[in-house]
């Protein structure tokens, strides 16, 4: 697991900008956005977990590793959706896990240069993999590349956060979550964690 090396200076701005990050920020510091994993097993979970509970994704998942052994676009590949479909994946998700496989296999993403590239362009790069969409591409430049200025404006964790903390609950905006936001930037995936956090202090993997 890997913590990011901007963490500590993101928090201190934010508390200077944005008071309610000045109040939310010390009630969860021991927690912290960390890496793990690598890119294409991260992206297979991603697909396995879309739609059912963290618990039975985790089952699905070690189902799968039976199956398959190590998570790789090798090893799906060499599966017929057949036997992938043993592990308790939907036909829709099987066919999800082979064109991600067949993209990786193909070099039609490009990991080694992700370093390189803008977020918008990851982005656009991996939602061309069937069932991935923008919110699991803006999770994963978070939770796995570490970016630290995504804003996921879709993710209702996000929406119900903002609306608590800054509209006493009321309804809100796209416009309005990206005004509030404005104030996080250039750290505006911290100050998103921030915001789960209030809502739910568990923290959860993507």
């Amino acid at each position: 697991m890997t913590l990011p090396a901007y963490w500590d200076e993101a928090c201190a701005q934010l508390m200077r900008a944005d008071r309610v990050m000045r109040k939310l920020i010390p009630q969860h510091r021991a927690t912290q956005l960390q890496s793990r994993g690598d890119a294409f097993q991260t992206l297979a979970r991603s697909v396995v977990g879309q739609q059912i509970s963290v618990k039975a994704a985790q089952s699905v998942w070690e189902r799968l590793l039976t199956q398959v052994g190590e998570v790789t676009p090798h090893s799906i590949l060499a599966r017929e959706i057949a036997a992938l479909r043993l592990a308790g994946l939907s036909q829709r998700k099987c066919e999800y896990l082979r064109d991600l496989a067949a993209k990786f296999d193909a070099g039609e993403v490009h990991p080694g240069q992700w370093a390189e590239m803008a977020d918008e362009a990851i982005i656009t790069e991996l939602v061309a993999i069937r069932g991935i969409g923008r919110w699991t591409a803006e999770m994963f430049l978070m939770f796995h590349l570490m970016r630290p200025d995504v804003l996921p404006l879709d993710d209702l964790g996000l929406q119900r956060g903002i609306s608590l903390g800054y509209f006493s609950g009321e309804a809100v905006s796209r416009s309005e979550l990206r005004e509030v936001a404005a104030a996080w930037a250039p750290w505006r995936s911290v100050g998103t964690w921030y915001i789960w956090r209030s809502i739910d202090p568990a923290v959860v993997d993507y």
